[in-house]
């Protein structure tokens, strides 16, 4: 069981292949591995493959990772509110957040300050409501 992890030494919150081995049964095991694996880009894939909102343990790095956030995002929209506010703010990046917002539903709340104030983005929201 990943949630497992939590009782773990820090050594073994470490490892690797442990940490691996617990997000593959619990995305959010990652909360509980080393700051080290929370900034290791295939081990937070891992994670929010799994589960999206692993997103939220994610180094700041990797919260402004494109690539990372779209995977948490396809997984669970609510990701979006784990991305960095600068990512979230990425014109480069609005097509594909706007996209997702349409395609599920969201709740405003799991958004930034700065989204939930967007028009477009609560329009999107609305509408697919």
């Amino acid at each position: 069981n990943g949630s497992m992890l939590n009782y773990a030494s820090p050594e073994l919150c470490s490892d690797r292949e442990v940490v691996l081995a617990a997000i593959e049964k619990y995305s959010l095991a990652l909360l509980n591995a080393s700051p080290q694996l929370r900034a290791d880009r295939e081990v937070v894939l891992a994670a929010v493959s799994k589960g999206g909102t692993a997103l939220a343990s994610a180094s700041l790095e990797l919260q402004a990772d494109k690539e990372v956030v779209r995977v948490a995002v396809k997984n669970d929209v609510a990701a979006l509110g784990f991305a960095s506010h600068e990512l979230q703010a990425d014109k480069d990046f609005r097509e594909d957040l706007l996209a997702a917002i349409r395609a599920s539903r969201i709740w405003l709340g799991s958004l930034s300050a700065e989204l939930r104030a967007d028009r477009e983005v609560v329009l999107a929201a609305v509408a697919h409501r």
